[in-house]
């Protein structure tokens, strides 16, 4: 079911899915929610001022700037904008961003300063791609990429490519230039790349040159041509790319988005109307933040973000991750999920608007943080599985046949609301090539605590001499609902091994 579906469904269910939460009432003083620990460093390229869905999603990725650590902001060109920056676009966004901190620290802790925020916004060359590229073209967003790159922190640096990938490129050509092969190796290993597709000749001239770097990306020609077939468009262009089947639609639409995202309001007002579609980049940090659900640096396992696999498409020198594969072999990026209209959709787009619902309350609740006290907004839920709270990934074993039972009844809401509680497995997360997910049932799938038992250790494969399957595995996922307006979803994810 989809995310979509089960907010809409779960209203109807019966009374044993739905759990008064033990925090206390609405009306009552309330600390800030602590920031999550396990926070991403992002480096974002964005070529703002071609279309608004840039300045779209750094709206929403400045909402969760208490949550990721932003370590750069940079202007560049792309195929939409050969010759020109807009670093004063991002600064006047920062500068509204900085009007409603004080409201937001009201609601959460860790939200960066405007200053700081200003302070890391650089521009790349004004010039298109590989024409930026090469001795004595080092810009501003080039050497700041470095910087971040190299500052003391165990943590990667993700890359977050919404325009054109030449700042990124000319820094890779300039660190390989000054720097011995062992040290250039190192220096790329703490890079992690999610790109919008190829928006300049860069992108693909990086996967070439650097074989080994972390990137995510649909390869795409630069005129648009191939974006109609991309996961991301799954946030939003079911009507303009015509690839949406089964996704619900309702929280995309402007009427939606004027009802809850703009305004005339600080940051609020800077949310302008869609030519095209809406935040077409957000996909390259959706899956950053931190909710118990999405994983970085596995992107085969699915999230906000989309899922994808591990392979080598044509015309590529290297396997990256992106989409693509079939069930032969069982290396698919396509979920199947069941749409609106209540039949099984199969794409790679529903790997994000399966989430869909989810993340557009998710972002209405914190931009009413911008102008609501605490007792005027939503909060989202607080998971614990087994009574450990957090985010992080729970791992179980459990053998065939067997049933683990799952406690989330410790889970709370900031705001004192009562819970909805949905299990489900995600069998096509995390599966290597060759084998399917184990097979499991799940008694009492909306109530706190479940019954998982393992019915075979790997689904029927297809054909059947596939792969042989001597231990099996399974993602479960949990969702705590809350009944509050907008109702806010949090999760948990669960990796049962399952054995003889």
């Amino acid at each position: 079911m989809t995310t979509a579906r089960l907010l809409f469904a779960t209203m109807a269910a019966a009374i044993g899915g739905i759990v008064a939460s033990p925090a206390a009432p609405r009306d009552a003083p309330a600390a800030p929610v602590a920031q999550p620990p396990d926070r991403a460093r992002l480096f974002v390229l964005t070529d703002i001022g071609n279309e608004p869905d840039d300045q779209m999603s750094l709206v929403r990725l400045l909402l969760y700037s208490n949550a990721i650590d932003i370590e750069g902001l940079a202007a560049v060109t792309s195929t939409w904008l050969r010759s020109t920056t807009n670093a004063a676009t991002l600064r006047a966004i920062i500068a509204d961003y900085g009007a409603v901190r004080p409201q937001l620290l009201r609601h959460a802790e860790g939200w960066p300063t405007a200053d700081a925020l200003r302070d890391r916004v650089v521009a790349g060359l004004p010039r298109y791609g590989m024409d930026g590229v090469g001795e004595g073209r080092g810009s501003a967003a080039s050497r700041a990429i470095i910087a971040a790159a190299d500052r003391a922190d165990a943590r990667p640096l993700w890359i977050s490519v919404w325009g054109g990938a030449n700042a990124l490129a000319q820094a890779l050509y300039d660190v390989r230039r000054t720097r011995s092969p062992d040290a250039t190796r190192a220096f790329v290993s703490r890079l992690r790349v999610y790109a919008i597709a190829d928006q300049d000749d860069a992108g693909a001239w990086i996967r070439r040159e650097f074989p080994a770097l972390f990137v995510i990306v649909t390869p795409s020609s630069q005129d648009s041509g191939d974006y109609a077939a991309a996961t991301w468009t799954g946030i939003s262009g079911d009507a303009f790319y015509r690839n949406g089947a089964g996704a619900d639609a309702r929280t995309i639409g402007h009427d939606w988005l004027d009802r809850h995202i703009r305004g005339d309001r600080p940051l609020a007002r800077r949310y302008l109307r869609h030519d095209y579609i809406m935040e077409g980049d957000t996909p390259a940090f959706l899956g950053l933040i931190p909710n118990g659900l999405n994983r970085q640096d596995q992107p085969d396992w699915g999230g906000w973000g989309g899922r994808y696999v591990l392979r080598r498409p044509a015309g590529e020198s290297r396997a990256i991750w992106t989409q693509g594969g079939e069930d032969t072999l069982r290396l698919s990026s396509r979920d199947t999920v069941i749409g609106t209209d209540g039949r099984p959709h199969v794409s790679d787009q529903a790997t994000i608007w399966r989430w869909r619902t989810a993340f557009q309350h998710d972002f209405a609740a914190r931009m009413a943080w911008t102008h609501r006290p605490w007792a005027g907004a939503n909060h989202a839920p607080l998971v614990a599985v087994d009574g450990a709270a957090g985010t992080a990934t729970v791992r179980r074993e459990v053998r065939l046949g067997e049933t683990l039972r799952l406690d989330a009844r410790a889970s709370r809401d900031p705001d004192g609301q009562r819970l909805r509680y949905r299990w489900y497995a995600y069998p096509e997360a995390g599966q290597p090539a060759g084998q399917r997910s184990a097979v499991v049932t799940l008694a009492g799938a909306e109530r706190p605590v479940v019954a998982i038992t393992p019915t075979k250790l790997c689904d029927t494969p297809w054909p059947t001499r596939a792969a042989r399957c001597d231990r099996g595995t399974v993602h479960v996922v949990l969702e705590v609902t809350d009944d509050g307006a907008p109702s806010l979803t949090s999760y948990r994810r669960i990796i049962l091994s399952v054995t003889r």
